[in-house]
């Protein structure tokens, strides 16, 4: 991509990852049609998926796909892929036997719109199907089948058992107990960064990247995964509800394990600043080809607080 300016690239990345999320997951309006999902699941599915937000996990697929290929033409479906795997856990979080949340982006969430066990079943959906797109467009290219399978490993593991979903776990285990630093870091890095660091190193299998690059954009996806992490969390705190479009004092509520309840509001900017900072240092080895990475970071570290 020859545009560096952030705002135009970003706009641009956008509308490929809309239009393609729209390619993959049409309106269905047939609810008995075999082949067809059911048009009620469709729409719950596609409630969540298009309701906005940022997308960057796709865009970070897209940006390094240019940076390390010249191109991002079969990234497109893996980071679309990704962004239904990142709704998806955006509905079950929202379930009232996880985060019982009623506003995700301004609008009510997945199950106070379409019901418990119809958001359960969008969430599955979301996830299930993301699959099939990019094992479907896998077999398209044999020439690349590796490269491909390898890429689908990378996101699959993170989002997996040992990845986000083992963070998921253990912040609801450690609700109401004391804080502790090894339990939130594995909580961040897990919850929160395998599923920002997915997209880096599937964009980097798919491009066949040198072990030195997959250990840079490593780095890079960790430190701004926990540091969003702690972002998030100090905007539940210090945060407006009106702009963050959902409620804000609720880890508090639900005695969540948080760095400002660990560490305090000041310390906790403080790691923070230091982990964005550490972010833009790993990408050092990729020089200005990393441009949009790194004021990708300046952008999310500049958040509302």
């Amino acid at each position: 991509m020859l545009n560096r300016n952030f705002e135009s690239a970003s706009r641009d990345y956008v509308q490929e990852i809309e239009k393609t999320l729209e390619m993959l997951l049409p309106e269905s309006s047939r609810d008995f049609a075999d082949g067809e999902i059911p048009g009620n699941l469709c729409r719950a599915m596609r409630y969540s998926l298009l309701a906005g937000g940022k997308r960057i996990r796709p865009m970070l697929l897209l940006a390094v796909s240019d940076m390390l290929c010249g191109s991002h033409d079969n990234a497109l479906v893996p980071a679309a892929a990704l962004e239904m795997i990142h709704t998806y856990s955006l509905i079950h979080d929202d379930l009232p036997g996880m985060d019982n949340d009623d506003l995700r982006r301004g609008k009510p969430t997945n199950h106070v719109v379409f019901g418990e066990g119809q958001a359960i079943l969008a969430g599955d959906g979301l996830l299930n199907y993301a699959y099939e797109c990019m094992l479907k467009e896998a077999m398209h290219s044999p020439a690349a089948l590796q490269r491909s399978v390898k890429a689908i490993s990378c996101i699959a593991s993170a989002a997996g058992v040992t990845g986000m979903i083992a963070g998921q776990c253990i912040d609801l285990l450690s609700e109401h107990q004391v804080p502790s630093e090894e339990i939130l870091r594995y909580i961040h890095t897990h919850k929160t960064a395998d599923l920002l660091t997915a997209p880096l190193l599937a964009a980097a299998a798919l491009c066949g990247a040198t072990d030195e690059e997959e250990s840079a954009l490593r780095r890079y996806g960790l430190c701004v995964g926990i540091a969003f992490q702690i972002d998030d969390d100090l905007l539940d705190v210090t945060g407006d509800a009106a702009i963050l479009g959902k409620k804000t004092g609720m880890d508090a509520e639900r005695e969540k394990m948080t760095w400002p309840s660990l560490v305090g509001v000041e310390a906790a900017r403080n790691e923070s600043k230091r982990l964005w900072q550490e972010a833009e240092d790993a990408l050092s080895i990729f020089g200005e080809s990393a441009w949009f990475l790194k004021k990708m970071a300046e952008n999310l570290s500049g958040r509302q607080k």
